[in-house]
């Protein structure tokens, strides 16, 4: 495999990302689902579902791309993916739309952990040095953020017309990442030694959580900091919807939130090459506190220039700690290690996410946001000081 291939790999990737999180509905998505009946607790029982669905496939599927390669992972992944969001032109009731969302989140378990783990593949492959590492990763997640923002511009333009002209855009979308995942190579990496499923579960849960505590509190980390920035996707369209911003106007809102999170992972790399990974990462868990409690903050301008809080935040926990986790995973088994991150992300959605949606329909948005951002409080103070605490300890050992 030549060096132009693996290089070619790189861009590639960055293409099929850009496609993949191309989801035109996502920004009108909460009034789209109104539209076909549901209420808020019933978009996070659906989400549920999604989360369900992932949760059924994700380990599974990210131990076949460790036996059978990232690139065939991703060919079938882009499969579902297209066909899900074709079957959303047709879904017209809850059933219909619990169906795409098990469709899609077959192909997101397909896709979880295997286009990071060929990313990394093919930058160890190219002999890349652990900075240029990282701002490859940055780069991805960069591309990712400025595709959700364009998608949702497009969006803005579209809900114009209808929700129809807004989803059949998306499914023609989503069928972008099939036609390129033909045109990846799979870097070169060494196949996990096999003696029986279960086997290799433990063995990888074992490296994750009992062998060094870095990893076990970077691994924890990783897996609730995507959760508790992933609530006020599901409630800020409601929360606009309160404070009186026109319909049309949610794309233009959620594209500048994206960017957000594109500026936020950009910078990240050269932040932590600065002033460390302590403040970056100190910053990632304080925002989140701080957004939750200023959308409580009923009437005002204010919440709504907070929501971008947790955009920062997501850009730079998907940064700093998708490095961090996938530079102490050894690649034979790091798509199936990425995997369970997801599956514990998405067993932590099925348990608090359809609470957050009954306590929303039973005391209103601000006790949900209020509590929400306790929670994150909590997480702070029993999950961040711990992790901060022992890259203090590692930071100080290096220089002695």
């Amino acid at each position: 495999m030549s060096e132009l291939q693996l290089k070619n790999n790189i861009r590639v990737l960055y293409a099929f990302s850009f496609c993949w999180l191309a989801l035109v509905i996502i920004p009108v998505v909460v009034p789209f689902f109104a539209s076909k009946g549901l209420s808020v607790a019933d978009v996070f029982v659906l989400q549920s579902i999604f989360a369900l669905s992932v949760v059924v496939f994700e380990v599974p599927s990210g131990y076949l791309a460790d036996i059978i390669g990232r690139r065939n992972a991703l060919i079938l992944g882009s499969v579902f993916h297209g066909a899900g969001f074709t079957l959303l032109c047709f879904a017209d009731s809850f059933l219909g739309l619990a169906i795409f969302e098990v469709t899609v989140g077959i192909g997101m378990s397909l896709l979880s952990g295997s286009d990071l783990s060929l990313l990394y593949d093919t930058q160890l492959a190219l002999k890349q040095s652990p900075a240029e590492k990282t701002r490859g990763i940055a780069n991805m997640r960069a591309v990712k953020a400025i595709s959700e923002g364009l998608a949702a511009l497009l969006a803005s333009v579209l809900i114009l017309w209808s929700f129809d002209a807004v989803v059949y855009a998306n499914a023609l979308i989503a069928w972008m990442p099939f036609l390129l995942s033909f045109f990846l190579v799979e870097a070169p990496y060494q196949r996990m030694e096999s003696v029986s499923p279960w086997h290799d579960l433990r063995r990888i849960l074992n490296h994750l959580f009992l062998q060094d505590s870095l990893l076990r509190l970077t691994t924890l980390a990783f897996t609730f900091y995507g959760l508790v920035t992933f609530y006020v996707v599901w409630l800020v369209q409601p929360y606009w919807e309160s404070e009186g911003i026109p319909l049309a106007w949610f794309g233009i809102l959620w594209a500048m939130m994206n960017f957000a999170v594109a500026g936020a992972a950009h910078f990240c790399a050269s932040l932590e090459e600065r002033v460390g990974p302590g403040p970056v990462l100190l910053a990632m868990g304080v925002l989140p506190v701080v957004g939750y409690a200023g959308m409580a903050i009923p009437g005002g301008i204010v919440g709504v220039i907070l929501v971008v809080t947790f955009y920062i935040s997501r850009g730079f926990h998907q940064v700093i700690l998708t490095d961090a986790f996938n530079s102490r995973v050894p690649s034979e088994f790091r798509a199936t290690a990425n995997s369970l991150v997801g599956l514990m992300f998405r067993l932590a959605f099925i348990v608090t996410g359809p609470l957050v949606g009954y306590l929303y329909e039973w005391q209103g948005m601000q006790p949900t946001l209020l509590v929400l951002s306790a929670g994150s409080l909590v997480l702070l103070l029993l999950l961040l000081r711990p992790l901060l605490h022992r890259i203090r300890l590692l930071t100080a050992a290096s220089l002695s």
